[in-house]
């Protein structure tokens, strides 16, 4: 039987969490219905709050723990977050034997990359469930691992008629001049925090933000970057748009504003929910 603890902390340690009972060592037995994961850098965290909300909703999908249990999860975790050294810990709603039941996994976060290369999957973006991160674990771990077999470092999804979509772990967007753009939002996609918090960093320097459907061929000439929690911007340097030496510079400026959003993880960025 697991014994209850009081903190979720340890090395690479997976706990359940139990609205009664606390932190109890998990086992690896389930599937994975849902997961959302975050930076955790010297205790501080970007867009904390969009996370925890992603994962509420998509959790809501499922029958479960419901949402005042959800969210006293998610400030549980918030409380434990180490305060030191960089993290990416994974929160995760998984079906067991006994049902729907919630997990931390607290990770050392991965060193992180300033570019990627990107490797196209064949055929159209195979997805059961595209908007909620963790439904389709298992195939995106696949098309990544295809990718890397490939000699590149992520996964381009397109939908059925070309467009692009996103990366097996990324969202991607593109300038067009002053303009940032990206696809339309929609149930083929996942909602992208970090393509979130930029957009909102562009719109308040004064640049344009939109939606438009387009191919690759439609992104010829023009710079290309993946967003994601864990290594923020990246341009594109094969795969997808073109690469200049003056993009890094670029997305380095842009980098350091995705940055300066990052504040102590404190479980009063989650709300708290009542039945």
């Amino acid at each position: 039987m697991n014994t209850p603890t009081s903190t979720a902390t340890g090395h690479g340690v997976r706990r359940w969490w139990d609205a009664d009972g606390g932190w109890s060592t998990a086992d690896a037995a389930g599937t994975v219905l849902v997961i959302d994961s975050w930076l955790v850098d010297e205790g501080r965290v970007r867009g904390l709050e969009r996370h925890t909300e992603r994962f509420g909703r998509a959790c809501d999908r499922f029958p479960g723990p419901g949402a005042e249990r959800t969210y006293g999860f998610l400030r549980a975790v918030a409380e434990s977050l180490p305060t030191r050294g960089r993290w990416f810990p994974r929160v995760e709603l998984m079906e067991s034997g006994s049902g729907t039941r919630l997990r931390m996994w607290l990770r050392p976060a991965p060193p992180r990359t300033a570019t990627v290369r990107l490797w196209t999957a064949a055929g159209p973006d195979r997805r059961r469930l595209p908007a909620v991160k963790g439904a389709d674990l298992d195939h995106l771990a696949s098309l990544r691992a295809a990718a890397t077999a490939a000699g590149a470092d992520e996964a381009l999804l397109v939908s059925p008629e070309g467009h692009v979509l996103e990366g097996s772990s990324t969202s991607i967007v593109w300038w067009r001049g002053d303009m940032l753009c990206g696809p339309p939002p929609g149930p083929g996609l996942l909602p992208g925090i970090t393509r979130a918090l930029l957009g909102g960093l562009a719109g308040t320097a004064g640049h344009q933000v939109v939606t438009e459907r387009a191919t690759a061929p439609d992104l010829e000439g023009l710079p290309v970057w993946t967003v994601n929690a864990l290594h923020g911007i990246r341009p594109v340097t094969e795969g997808l748009g073109r690469f200049q030496d003056t993009d890094a510079a670029v997305a380095g400026r842009w980098q350091s504003r995705l940055a300066a959003l990052a504040v102590p993880a404190d479980a009063s960025l989650i709300p708290v929910v009542h039945p």
